[in-house]
């Protein structure tokens, strides 16, 4: 249920994601206002103008080049601002660069949204960091900030499953938790197809050998990136919808359960670090981060993740 009828989203960075996320939204009609503001103007004005001459074919909404004055009572800020992860670099590689490009970015923010009118999606890597960093410095509340998280490496999870064992992706359940990089985990534990779990619908599918497999499976959706980025130099499609499919939920209060990145204050005994589990996302964010039954090892995997995180957290000096 959509609660009002005006929807204003705010895109900082307008570079192959934040462009791709535009085009995303324009053609989802589910918003009605849409600003774009890049350092670049010029490019912002550029993407602003290429989209709107698509209008004609997609539902009404008002596409314009901005600065951080026009973001101004957003129910949406998007930040996909931030320097790119280039060949050979990991996510964390980027911590550094991009924590200083988001200082001055959430102060701009902050300006002209409060946090009772406005939610702050962060999908710049590494995504993780920078919602903590987000939260940290814009003062908003825990459930008002979140992150794109492990949504599209859920999504690569039960594209590469479905693959794999002849299924329809959207009839495969399950979960890649923790960090959107290299300590994130799959709960193969909590993974199932027609209701069935994984270990007995492999007892009858017979493609898999032993845990060889899943092996496989979980290390090309934990490497996706660097294999596109090595190919074609940067990822945007897949990462686009799936920041859609967030705005989705939020914009029409969907209650939906999502693998976003969110603040956690105690939930499986780790605290004061952004990750990813099961989510409950509505209009007000994160409605309720969802403790889900793991495994032993799951679980210990999922705190070597947080530490992880909290570790590069330490230096940052937020």
């Amino acid at each position: 249920m959509i609660e009002n009828d005006i929807n204003k989203v705010t895109i900082v960075g307008t570079g192959f994601v934040g462009s791709t996320t535009a085009y995303t939204l324009m053609l989802n009609g589910l918003i009605s206002e849409l600003v774009l503001i890049d350092i670049n103007a010029t490019k912002a004005k550029g993407e602003a103008m290429d989209l709107n001459h698509g209008l004609p074919f997609a539902k009404p909404v008002k596409i314009y080049q901005g600065t951080y004055e026009d973001s101004r009572d957003s129910d949406l800020v998007i930040i996909t601002a931030g320097a790119n992860q280039k060949v050979g670099e990991t996510r964390i590689d980027l911590v550094h660069k991009n924590t200083a490009v988001f200082r001055d970015i959430i102060s701009q923010i902050i300006k002209y949204n409060s946090p009772e009118n406005t939610l702050i999606l962060v999908v710049t890597n590494p995504v993780d960091i920078l919602t903590y960093v987000t939260w940290k410095l814009s003062g908003f509340p825990v459930n008002r900030v979140l992150g794109s998280g492990t949504v599209l490496d859920t999504a690569r999870f039960k594209y590469l499953i479905g693959e794999h064992v002849g299924v329809d992706a959207r009839n495969v359940h399950g979960y890649i938790l923790g960090e959107h990089g290299d300590t994130e985990l799959p709960a193969w534990s909590l993974t199932t197809i027609a209701g069935m779990p994984m270990d007995v619908y492999c007892s009858t599918c017979k493609s898999c050998n032993d845990h060889q497999n899943r092996d496989e499976i979980f290390n090309k959706v934990k490497n996706a990136a660097y294999e596109i980025i090595n190919a074609k130099g940067a990822t945007y499609y897949a990462v686009a919808l799936a920041v859609e499919r967030i705005v989705e939920a939020i914009i029409r209060n969907e209650h939906s359960i999502l693998t976003v990145s969110s603040i956690l204050q105690g939930q499986y005994g780790i605290s004061d670090v952004a990750l990813s589990v099961p989510t409950l996302v509505d209009r007000n964010g994160v409605n309720k981060v969802l403790e889900v039954p793991l495994t032993e090892e799951e679980q210990k995997l999922l705190h070597h993740s947080a530490n992880s995180l909290k570790e590069i957290i330490k230096d940052l000096g937020i």
